[in-house]
């Protein structure tokens, strides 16, 4: 039997089972709440949460099959060479998902979230990287899932022909800023669809995953679009895809609800958890290296180390905008009092690379993960 394009339901969906939800959606909604209470403790989140920021890239980017570790990031950023042509591409693809993360925070602002931010996502997230011949513009032609090497006849999943987009698009964006019963089960609904809809040729998961904070933010959820998900969705990635995919096969909309009702939950305890071990260690540095260092820059050395935990001498001076001689001493005290350590000491031209490590582990730290 030829497999078909699957042609979803037009958005509100029918038959959600409201009352099954009741006990995932008041716990979901709970944790988020908790999650956002912290946020609004933090006087300069986009400094303390940058690591957050960088293992969902990377995190929601391995989902894909894009093969690079937080530690090859900041390697890369301190300027180490990646180590083969591959390797600078995954590298790439994780900075591109940062810019298009950071680009939609500056966006929300002064804006909505709305179609037209997500194509300008797309762009930035596809830009000059595999995948990048139809950048920031829906798919006309047909696509499919399935494994490497499959034909259409093979496919696990055929989205909607190309045709058909432009109406499930308008229908998707209508359900986005329209109302529901619950925002959560609002944006569950969202983020089904729009895997289901496939739009792009490329990309799709990753912006579909990008959604979930920027739609929280936009719906007074979070202060801050710091909700990183990908991190539940990775840990249970054979059910992540079992679940989509029971959408078209069986019509199991209400199984993939519960389901991402249950990762908004989990994620956001984690996410507690981590956001407060970053917070934590801060305020201690903000004890520990006036200590050290004795000098007027306190406050700049520790936002830089906060902001590059890997990083060159070079760069730790260009961030931190401190004289080049002082700046050499407080390197210099920093790794003598174990602040810092050296992972790669310099030779000619080539700066010495300094981990922060406590901060490394924390955002590395696999059982977030």
């Amino acid at each position: 039997m030829k497999p078909e394009p699957f042609i979803p339901e037009p958005l509100p969906p029918s038959g959600i089972d409201w009352i099954t939800h009741i006990p995932l959606i008041g716990a979901a909604n709970a944790a988020l709440g908790r999650f956002d209470g912290l946020l609004q403790s933090i006087q300069n989140p986009d400094l303390l949460l940058a690591p957050l920021i960088t293992q969902e890239a990377i995190i929601s980017s391995r989902i894909e099959g894009t093969q690079a570790t937080m530690r090859e990031l900041f390697l890369f950023e301190a300027g180490k060479p990646a180590e083969s042509d591959e390797k600078r591409q995954d590298i790439r693809e994780v900075m591109n998902y940062q810019n298009a993360l950071n680009h939609a925070r500056e966006r929300l602002k002064t804006g909505p979230l709305s179609w037209n931010l997500i194509l300008s996502l797309h762009a930035i997230l596809l830009d000059g990287v595999r995948g990048s011949a139809s950048v920031g513009i829906v798919r006309n032609i047909q696509n499919y899932i399935g494994p490497i090497g499959a034909s259409i006849k093979q496919a696990t999943y055929i989205p909607p022909p190309p045709d058909l987009l432009p109406e499930m698009i308008h229908n998707w964006e209508e359900y986005l800023v329209g109302p529901e019963i619950d925002v959560l089960v609002q944006l569950a609904v969202l983020k089904g669809q729009f895997e289901v809809i496939h739009p792009f040729c490329d990309g799709n998961g990753r912006i579909g995953r990008m959604i979930v904070p920027l739609f929280l933010m936009e719906k007074n959820l979070l202060s801050y679009p710091a909700f990183y998900i990908s991190a539940y969705f990775d840990r249970t990635r054979e059910e992540y895809y079992s679940r989509l995919l029971q959408i078209s096969q069986t019509g199991d909309l209400n199984g993939w609800i519960s389901y991402f009702l249950r990762a908004i939950r989990d994620q956001a305890l984690l996410n507690i958890v981590r956001a407060s071990d970053i917070l934590a260690l801060y305020e201690s540095m903000k004890s520990l290296i006036p200590q050290v260092i004795r000098s007027q820059y306190s406050i700049a050395v520790i936002d830089t180390l906060f902001q590059r935990p890997i990083i060159s001498s070079t760069n730790f001076l260009e961030i931190s905008h401190i004289p080049p001689e002082s700046g050499k001493r407080i390197l210099q005290k920093l790794r003598d009092a174990g602040v810092i350590e050296v992972i790669r000491e310099g030779k000619g031209r080539s700066p010495t690379i300094y981990q922060f490590s406590q901060l490394v582990q924390i955002a590395e730290d696999e059982a977030f993960v």
